[in-house]
């Protein structure tokens, strides 16, 4: 936290939509993803490396088509996350474990096959 004394609180915008506006902000020009359920399920059918995603709501899974190759997404876990796959098929990650918590940001970036999770901010 930048100040502890003087906490300035959020209220006008929701926390998924202050990521991306800082994600923004600092020069990724993230586009919101639209999960296929109600429940976080998210499927990416198309992307590339060079435009990234923010789920619009917290993830329970994220499944990559077989026809993305390369792809980042930030995205929030949900209490019942449950993880990622590749082609419907379940997919171990290296890199940061994923705490499902709800709050916590997230990256998933897919390349050469693999899934590499990663802790945003501190």
């Amino acid at each position: 936290m930048i100040n502890q004394d003087r906490i300035v609180p959020v209220t006008a915008i929701d926390l998924l939509s202050l990521y991306a506006l800082i994600l923004k902000a600092s020069g990724e020009n993230v586009t919101a993803q639209k999960a296929a359920t109600v429940d976080g399920q998210f499927e990416i059918a198309s992307a590339t490396a060079s435009a990234p995603l923010i789920a619009d709501q917290p993830v329970k899974t994220l499944d990559f088509a077989a026809a993305v190759t390369a792809a980042t997404v930030y995205f929030v876990p949900a209490l019942d996350f449950a993880g990622f796959a590749i082609n419907g098929e379940e997919t171990a990650t290296t890199g940061a474990d994923v705490s499902p918590d709800g709050v916590t940001l997230y990256s998933a970036t897919l390349a050469s096959g693999a899934i590499t999770t990663a802790k945003v901010g501190v």
